[in-house]
């Protein structure tokens, strides 16, 4: 099949499934999945993503969303990951299934161009160290507020392997994106999952945040047209 060709199907199997949402309805949190399951037709296993649109200005440091949390079902998806650790740290990190262990070495592999990892990880004491690739990995750096500078590298490098941490973080247009399983998983495994990611935003909102905070919620598979989801019934879902 020609190039031109696949895209036209492509195209024609986007729109046909697009045709099953109403676009002008704000979905019930269960709906909503069961509608992204059900528009799923590619034939890998499709992450189902949210796409969260806080109340937030991300320009100002004091409401800038960012942090993780555990779904309780996983995403269903293995990262790599790489730590900075030392000594029994090291031992720990590579007892845990971690990808690349490594110190000083690690961070001139990085400055070499090295980049197969999905996470970053590292203990306190080696941030004065790895602190010199700020520029060169940006928010790919491990930082405290997500989760992955600490000092228990065994529980940070087994909840990311086993795929339940998720980090997330407000972009500059105010929209949080996380995935919460796969479309293979049963609707009741995603329900809990957006339900622990919209709670932990919900405690994760900044003081200085005024207004209506939970201002659009939009769930999606991979290759599956949005859908829309009432972000008071998400809220109410969660029991907060």
């Amino acid at each position: 099949m020609r190039k031109q060709d696949r895209k036209h199907v492509v195209s024609k199997r986007f729109k046909a499934e697009a045709a099953k949402v109403d676009d002008k309805r704000e979905y019930d949190p269960i709906e909503a999945l069961e509608m992204v399951k059900s528009t799923a037709s590619t034939k890998f296993d499709e992450t189902v993503d949210v796409a969260i649109r806080l109340g937030v200005d991300p320009r100002q440091g004091d409401q800038v969303v960012r942090g993780t949390t555990d779904l309780p079902n996983g995403t269903g998806k293995t990262q790599k990951v790489a730590v900075f650790a030392r000594g029994a740290n090291a031992e720990a990190a590579q007892a845990a299934g971690a990808d690349t262990v490594g110190a000083e070495d690690l961070i001139e592999k990085i400055q070499n161009g090295w980049r197969d990892f999905d996470v970053l990880v590292a203990t306190p004491d080696m941030m004065p160290a790895v602190g010199k690739l700020g520029r060169t990995l940006g928010p790919r750096m491990p930082n405290p507020k997500s989760g992955t500078v600490t000092t228990d590298v065994t529980k940070v490098v087994n909840a990311i392997k086993k795929a339940t941490r998720v980090q997330y973080r407000v972009e500059k247009a105010g929209i949080v994106h996380a995935p919460i399983g796969k479309v293979s998983f049963p609707t009741e495994q995603l329900a809990e999952n957006f339900n622990v990611l919209v709670d932990t935003l919900v405690k994760a909102k900044p003081a200085a945040a005024k207004g209506r905070y939970l201002k659009k919620i939009t769930v999606s598979s991979t290759m599956g047209p949005g859908v829309e989801i009432d972000s008071q019934r998400a809220q109410a879902a969660t029991g907060k």
